[in-house]
């Protein structure tokens, strides 16, 4: 019974480190084949985050929308600016219900703001309610983006963890790290395990887009880390303190 305690107690460790984090998951990654939803791989995603909320960390939640609309490329060439930004939004409204429902399902209360005006669906963002949420719910989901055309999801997690005082961000993508180059074109690209966002920002390495990249150093957000949503439970893993992927600090 001691080994077992043992056991379960060094299991739970790495969360305990972690009053609460914000988590960017990739929507190509929660897609099947990168479209629309893989429901198998959101419901075990949706499993992970209900254990780590209730093991005592906070979880706050930013989705993509590239599954439903990836920016102004494909069906959106040639669009408007402003209005294919605002599909992009509204994609990361569905992701975010989506996720919410199977959070639930999960057995894990949680709320949805949306920083994109849509009051009939979900409440608008604000600072202090979702500060709220999160300390009563133990998750929130932050959609809508920054409500504004022309600022990417990057921008709106990074956004998100500064203002309610995140002690990580996790970055879940749909590749297992930060690379050297791009690995699908580069066979030479090179995992990077640790860097500062200093050098990653003289190195010009494609971590997230510039502004958010920015955001992370000029606040000094505590750290960064960007790993592969292949296996749901990496989320896991990393809170536990595995070295997946890249870990990013001041």
């Amino acid at each position: 019974m001691a080994a077992l305690s043992a056991a379960i107690s060094e299991y739970w460790e790495g969360f305990m480190a972690y009053h609460r984090i914000m988590l960017k998951l990739s929507g190509e990654a929660l897609g099947e084949n990168g479209w629309l939803f893989d429901h198998e791989k959101i419901m075990a995603v949706a499993q992970v985050i209900k254990d780590v909320a209730q093991s005592g960390t906070q979880v706050g939640i930013v989705i993509g929308g590239g599954n439903l609309w990836r920016g102004r490329s494909g069906a959106a060439q040639g669009m408007d600016a402003v209005r294919a930004d605002h599909m992009g939004m509204l994609g990361t409204v569905m992701n975010g219900i989506v996720m919410q429902d199977a959070i639930i399902h999960a057995g894990q209360p949680a709320a949805v703001f949306s920083a994109l005006p849509v009051h009939s669906v979900c409440p608008g963002y604000q600072r202090d309610a979702a500060d709220e949420a999160l300390n009563q719910k133990g998750v929130a989901l932050f959609a809508g983006g920054l409500g504004n055309p022309f600022f990417t999801t990057d921008t709106a997690v990074v956004l998100r963890a500064v203002e309610l005082k995140a002690d990580a961000l996790l970055i879940a993508k749909n590749i297992d790290g930060v690379y050297t180059a791009d690995p699908n074109q580069d066979p030479d690209a090179r995992l990077i395990p640790d860097i500062s966002y200093s050098e990653a920002i003289a190195r010009g390495l494609k971590v997230m887009d510039l502004a958010a990249f920015k955001l992370c150093a000029d606040q000094a957000l505590p750290q960064v880390r960007v790993f592969g949503l292949n296996d749901p439970d990496n989320i896991r893993r990393v809170l536990q303190g595995e070295r997946l992927g890249t870990r990013l600090h001041p």
